[in-house]
């Protein structure tokens, strides 16, 4: 049997925003962003850059369908790291998203594992930036 997660819900304040900074910011891919009227809503995608075009995981950008979502925006790991951005360069991502204005909540720290650091997104989720380690398992290598 093959079976992926195709897409994790993000739930955002605004489209426009959010996309601004996942792919502005970010630099994720903006896979989708189709208009259904007839839900008020939009289809949107992204995803981080993938080596070799994988289709990885994809992030819905997903507002508010109702008064009682909105108190979840920014606290979707409920004030845990929520997100894993793995990459195959670290110093690199971390110099770019910090000289684009990213919060680093927990600064950069060489672990068993990898070298990780955590920032907050635009809504104060927060994220893991880590590049495992050469012959982990979730390494990244690059092109």
């Amino acid at each position: 049997m093959a079976q992926r997660i195709s897409n994790v819900a993000l739930i955002v304040r605004d489209y426009d925003e959010a996309i601004a900074f996942y792919c502005g910011v970010l630099g994720f891919e903006l896979q989708e962003d189709t208009d259904q009227p007839e839900q008020d809503k939009r289809w949107v995608v992204v995803r981080p850059r993938d080596v070799a075009g994988n289709s990885g995981t994809g992030i819905v950008l997903a507002k508010p369908s109702n008064a009682g979502q909105e108190p979840f925006i920014g606290q979707q790991g409920g004030g845990r790291v929520f997100m894993f951005l793995a990459t195959d360069d670290f110093d690199r991502d971390f110099a770019d998203y910090r000289s684009k204005g990213v919060a680093f909540v927990r600064e950069p720290q060489v672990m068993p594992y990898g070298k990780v650091a955590v920032f907050s997104d635009l809504y104060g989720n927060l994220w893991d930036l880590v590049q495992f380690a050469d012959g982990h398992p979730l390494a990244v290598v690059g092109r």
